[in-house]
């Protein structure tokens, strides 16, 4: 396996982290790096908010809120430094699913690259991104949702790579068949409704000689209906 592939297959989330956390011109060249995910039309819908001491405070108060209680939550005091990701949705003809698809491309991606810069990193997402207290705790537009947060800080003293088991790839990609492509009838499987059928097409030749069939007829009726015209006011003038 090459570096990269060896570096995405050890990733892992780490929930408890310790109090160091890189800085703000450290996350500048993540964040720079992170901008070429895909990006449809290149509309780049997305921004990172930074939460840092006492912001974590007011995060903790909103969410407290959202959960209906009168003590702020803990959970954002468990890291440093917070990430929220947010999807800033344009005015476009690219679907507002593919700009969110883009901004959680950046999460991932932040993710990824704050692991290989030896950071602890876990996103955490809940019900309450959609909460009034938090929307407005973190100054959230009317085009905008919140994705969660990247929870970052340092590697505690015994970190390990993840030992996740690893997916059997084979159950995730599948080829899809030529066949199905030729205009054999196909499906998905055996319980599939949903089957192929080609549209028949005339050779070059028959379709040529089909138009100049239907224009011809099409001219021989008009002139049957002019005549036919003709006629009947010669009549009535009679």
């Amino acid at each position: 396996m090459t570096d990269l592939v060896e570096i995405v297959a050890g990733r892992r989330s780490w929930s408890k982290v310790t109090s160091d956390a890189p800085t703000h011109a450290e996350l500048l060249p993540l964040v720079q790096a992170a901008g070429r995910v895909a990006d449809h039309s290149s509309l780049r819908p997305w921004r990172l908010i930074e939460l840092r001491g006492d912001a974590r405070l007011e995060l903790a108060r909103a969410l407290g809120k959202a959960e209906g209680s009168s003590k702020p939550s803990s959970k954002p005091l468990k890291a440093p430094l917070i990430l929220a990701i947010v999807a800033n949705v344009k005015k476009s003809k690219v679907q507002p699913w593919e700009q969110e698809a883009t901004a959680s491309g950046v999460a991932h991606m932040m993710s990824l690259l704050l692991h290989d810069a030896g950071w602890g990193v876990f996103w955490r997402t809940s019900h309450y991104t959609r909460a009034k207290s938090v929307r407005k705790m973190h100054k959230l537009e009317k085009n905008e949702e919140l994705l969660g947060w990247l929870y970052v800080g340092g590697l505690p003293a015994n970190a390990r790579p993840g030992r996740r088991k690893l997916i059997d790839p084979e159950q995730f990609l599948q080829p899809l068949h030529p066949h199905a492509l030729a205009g054999v009838t196909a499906s998905s499987d055996a319980d599939s409704e949903d089957e192929f059928h080609p549209v028949p097409v005339a050779p070059a030749g028959e379709k040529s000689k089909k138009t100049k069939k239907d224009k011809k007829s099409k001219k021989d009726k008009k002139s049957k209906e002019a005549t036919s015209s003709k006629n009947s006011n010669e009549a009535v003038a009679l």
